[in-house]
Parts: structure tokens; sequence; C-alpha cells
């Protein structure tokens, strides 16, 4: 066996959307970093959809980006449609989403990496974790190469055990024609519980072959928003725009679909992994929604240099001559020419209660887990918890306190919480409905909320950082001047921002606070921040005065070396989770399934009689 020459600080294991965000914070902070991915030409792939954002997905992309990652930026250089969602709803639910270049995509983000001068990126496959006294001292690759370290970030995606179905075919891979990985069985061997999922993805269409008479057009926002504050906006939208369109199934299609059943993987058992649940197969669709006469299908573009359309809303594992007549059937597509055929992928996962809230699990010291391998489905929700991992590593290695986000500080906190606390069921993916303090965690506040930790683990630059000071110092005093400026002796600005009403203010007004930036610091976007937090100034006390007395029960800590089998009047099924979970706090104890207020307040009363807390 070959022995690698250096030791790293970290290394990461995958080169998906986790894996990339730590890989790129870690050598940003100066940590020797070593990225092992099985093709180096994959690096940041798009896997399923050309993609990036969404309802809550945006606001998670816009909170890795003041936390100093980098899947902002990347999508800003690469991006082809921009799309702000819910615009007639509240600012709590306005999500940014993109289209992106999905070779152009992979392309940006490889060289971003590559730049990186503490980062070294090598084609191994990783075989083996080394473990000595619990604790990480290197990884094995494939060709039988050893390489060492304290810390492993492990974010290998879809890739473990990776099995694709299509109809009643079988064949192991990662992605198609991708090999898989066998890393579940060294986790295994570790005392890992390693379990399955599954997740699919639609077939795609040459754009020459579509009749766009048919299909209802969605240009992209007239001016578009960039998804990073670091964006020159004299510079936005790099790529030139392209619409997308939309179209419907209808009964023929469903007809087509229910008389394959007897075809389809999902339906006659070969399938045995459960799949996720808001973003089902089209036999999902038809087969548990009868009601519905039609679904909707967007046509997504793949690129700028190419004509293959991503067909958003039919994922499919049913065989290839059924996905033929499918396709056919829907409006504007009679005469499609199917480029790629959609499949369904089974593969290995480790449920992600076996974690603390650092993403450090609780097996193996210095061994972290990082996107799809802790359950869930989205390149958003597994760059969240690559970037949190990674800022993790950086703070075990110089002996800072842990990034733990929490539910009323972000997207990520909310998502991390409810990984390692309730575990999942079914692929995790993110939602607004899913964060109780929504209003707080809006698109428009990611720096105001996020910002400073950034700084923090050094991954924002001071110039940056000056200007984001400033721009705050200028919309506290914007907010008080629009508050007592009057209009009419008894109405202030304010009080005609609360009522919706036009707000006209003369420049000469604005002068003071002036904020000259090619970036999103800049006066406009503080006024509009400043007519937000003034117009919902109620509700958001009300959230924050909620977070005031969760903080209770947040601050209140459980001491690691507790014994819940040893707690009188504790339910069993609560001694079991709370044994198997070990929450930090009661806050977290709270939160998990099957743990009732009786046993919190039994908990409340053992910690106070037996640890004085």
């Amino acid at each position: 066996m070959y022995t690698y020459p250096e030791e790293f600080d970290l290394i990461v294991i995958g080169g998906g959307h986790a894996g990339c965000e730590a890989a790129y914070v870690c050598s940003k902070a100066g940590l020797k970093t070593l990225l092992l991915t099985m093709s180096l030409d994959t690096i940041g792939q798009m896997s399923c959809n050309p993609a990036i954002g969404g309802v809550a997905k945006g606001q998670i992309v816009r909170e890795i980006d003041v936390l100093g990652g980098i899947m902002a930026k990347v999508t800003d250089k690469t991006g082809i449609h921009f799309k702000m969602l819910n615009t007639s709803k509240g600012p709590a639910v306005w999500s940014p989403r993109a289209q992106c270049d999905r070779t152009l995509y992979r392309i940006v983000m490889k060289q971003e990496l590559e730049q990186q001068k503490n980062l070294l990126i090598k084609q191994e496959e990783v075989i083996k974790i080394v473990v000595n006294d619990k604790k990480v001292c290197g990884v094995i690759t494939k060709h039988e190469n050893l390489y060492k370290t304290k810390y492993v970030i492990v974010a290998t995606g879809t890739f473990l055990n990776g099995l694709i179905h299509i109809g009643l075919k079988s064949f192991p891979a990662g992605r198609y024609s991708e090999f898989p990985s066998s890393l579940s069985g060294s986790l295994k061997e570790l005392g890992f519980e390693v379990k399955r999922l599954k997740t699919g993805t639609p077939p795609r269409i040459d754009a020459k072959t579509v009749d766009y008479s048919k299909l209802e057009v969605q240009p992209s926002d007239e001016n578009p928003v960039p998804f990073s504050h670091f964006t020159p906006i004299s510079k936005f939208p790099y790529q030139k725009l392209l619409n997308c369109y939309i179209t419907y199934t209808n009964e023929t299609t469903h007809k087509i679909i229910l008389d394959n059943l007897d075809r389809s993987p999902l339906y006659t058992g070969r399938i045995k992994s459960i799949g996720p649940r808001y973003c089902p197969s089209i036999e999902d669709k038809v087969v548990k929604f009868k009601d519905k006469l039609r679904h909707q299908i967007f046509l997504e573009p793949e690129g700028l240099y190419t004509t293959e359309l991503y067909l958003n809303g039919i994922s499919s594992s049913l065989p290839e001559d059924v996905q033929e007549q499918i396709v056919h059937s829907i409006a504007g597509l009679e005469n499609a020419k199917i480029t790629r055929y959609g499949y369904a992928i089974e593969y290995d996962f480790c449920p992600p209660t076996q974690l603390y809230p650092t993403l450090e699990t609780k097996l193996v010291e210095g061994l972290f887990f990082a996107g799809q391998i802790n359950g869930t489905t989205g390149y958003e929700e597994a760059a969240g918890q690559g970037i949190i991992a990674g800022i993790n590593v950086i703070a075990k290695i110089r002996g800072m306190e842990p990034l733990i986000l929490g539910r009323h500080e972000a997207y990520i906190g909310v998502l991390i919480d409810d990984l390692v606390t309730k575990g999942v069921m079914d692929p995790y993916r993110m939602f607004t409905s899913r964060a109780e303090y929504r209003l707080l965690l809006r698109t428009d506040n990611a720096d105001l909320r996020l910002l400073e930790y950034g700084y923090k683990y050094g991954l924002i630059e001071e110039n940056y950082y000056k200007i984001f000071q400033e721009y705050k110092e200028k919309l506290e005093k914007l907010i008080q001047y629009l508050k007592t400026k009057k209009v009419s002796s008894d109405t202030t600005v304010a009080d005609l921002i609360v009522q919706s009403k036009d707000v006209e203010l003369d420049e000469s007004e604005l002068e003071q606070f002036e904020l000259e930036t090619d970036i999103f610091w800049n006066t406009k976007n503080m006024l509009n921040e400043a007519k937000i937090q003034i117009k919902y100034e109620p509700y958001i006390e009300k959230q924050l005065q909620q977070v005031a007395q969760l903080k209770k029960l947040e601050n209140k800590q459980i001491p690691e070396d507790i014994d819940y089998s040893k707690i009188p009047g504790l339910l069993k099924e609560a001694q079991i989770k709370l044994s198997q979970i070990r929450p930090r706090t009661i806050g977290q104890a709270s939160r998990i399934s099957g743990v009732t207020p009786a046993d919190i307040s039994v908990l409340l009363i053992y910690l106070k009689k037996h640890y004085n807390l």
C-alpha cells in the first residue's frame, strides 16, 4: 500500500454540491484540504434538473452565500433564467430560483475550486475510512492508496451502492453510466446503521422536435435579482436569458401509465425503498391522485449550447417504450424525440439521528456526514449541510465554538435540527412550511442574520464586511428616519408604508443614507429592507418574542453523561428515543417524535434534583 507523503487537515469524499461547499470553505479558511472524487469531470454536476433555488431552497442558497459559500456565485455566473417566486404573497415566502446551463455550472464550479490555493483535487474512489480508537486517521482508496487526516467529510450523494431501475431492468450505478461507491461496507463495519432510499429523474427531449405553439411561455424576470450578495449588479446577468415553458399531462397520459404498472419497478416490488414524498414520480402522481385530470410539466432548457430540454414533473422509471408513449401523449410533445430516458435510483444513506447538530458523527470523532447520505434530497439542502460540516471542521481545528444555527436563524438551522432530532422516513426536502419562524427567515435579510458568522470563521473578506457594516448602520438610521419623517401633522412615512400606500421620497432626503456600491448593499436594497421591516414590524416582534421564550429551553443544557433509563416516570418510548438521539438541550428534546410534554416535565424535575440545573 502506498502512503501519500503529506497529511491533510481535512479530506472531503465526493465532489457534489455538499462536497464542493465543504472543500471550498475549508480551503478558503486556510486548511490543507483534499477533495477525492470518482470523476474530475463531474464536480458540481447537476444530476437532476438544471436549476438552483425555489421555495425555501432559494433562501438556503442566500444563507450559504453570506456564510462564505460558493453556490450562489456559480449560479449567477451560469444562470439562463431567473425568477422570484411568490411575489404576489408576503416577503416571508419570496424565493429566488434560477435555471442554469448544466454544463457551464459544472465547469465554473470546478474552476472556482481549482483556484483555491489550499485545495488539492484528486480522482480516486474511497473504499475505507481508517479509524483508530474511535478517531479518524485517514482513508484508503480503491487503488490501495492511504491518505492521512484527522477529519473526513463524507458527501457521496446517491453513489453509495447505487442501483438504477428502468422498467424491469436494473444495474449498479451512482448516476447513469457512472460507477457506484462501495464505501457503505466500511461505514457498516464502523457500526453505522445504513438504510435505503430512492429518487428519480425524468426523460430529456430534443427542443427542435417540440411544438411551442401548444405551450405556455414562462419568461425570465425582466429585472432579475442575483443570488449572491457579492455579484456585481452592473455585470448581471452574465448569460443570455432563455424562456421556460409549461404543458400538462392528460387522461390519455394517465391511461398509458395505469395500463403499464405491471412493468413498473415501483409497482412490481423491484424497488423496495421509499422515494421523495414531495417530488413523486409521474407513476405515483397518477396512482395516488386519481381525481386530478392533469399534472403540470415544466420544460426547462439544459443550457445555451444544447437543444436538450428537461421535463420537470414526469420523473419515471417505466420502460423506454412506455416513456415514449407518455411523452407523445402530451400537448406540444406529440413528435418529440427523447434524448435520455428517465430512471429511478436506489442508494444507501445513514439515518441522521447518528449525528450531532454539527454534523459530526456520534460514533467516530472527526467524521462528518453531509448531503444525501443524511437522507435529504436537493442540491441546496446538500450544499447547506456541506458548508456547515466544513465550518465545524474549521471550528474544531482552531478551537472555536461550533456553528449550530437555531431554527429562528436560518433554514439551514431548521434543516439540520429536523435531521438530527427527528430523522427521516423519506428523502427530506425543505419547504417554508417547515420553518415556524419563516417571517424572520426571509430571502432579503440573510445577510443580517448570518454574515457575522461567515466573518467570524474567516470566510468573508474584510472589504465586504466593512461595506456590510456601513449598510447595516445606515439601515437602522433610515428606519428611524422613516418613522419620524412627517408627511402631515399626524402621519409619518412609516404610517404610509404600513398602509401599503405609495411613498415617494425626494433624492435629497436619501443622500445621508447613500451607499454607492455595485453589489447587494446599496441604497435601493436598503430602502426595500427598511420598508419590509416597518410594514411587518408587529408580526416580526411577535415571532421574536416566541423565539425569546424558546431560548429558555434551548439554553437549558442536558449533561452528556445522563442515563435516561434511570429517570423514574419517563415513558419507555421516551427513554429509547432520548438515549438514541441524545439531545443537547431541553428544546431539542422537546422536538423528538415520541417525547411528550409530560416526559419533558419529568426530565426537567430530574435535572433540577440531580444536576441542580
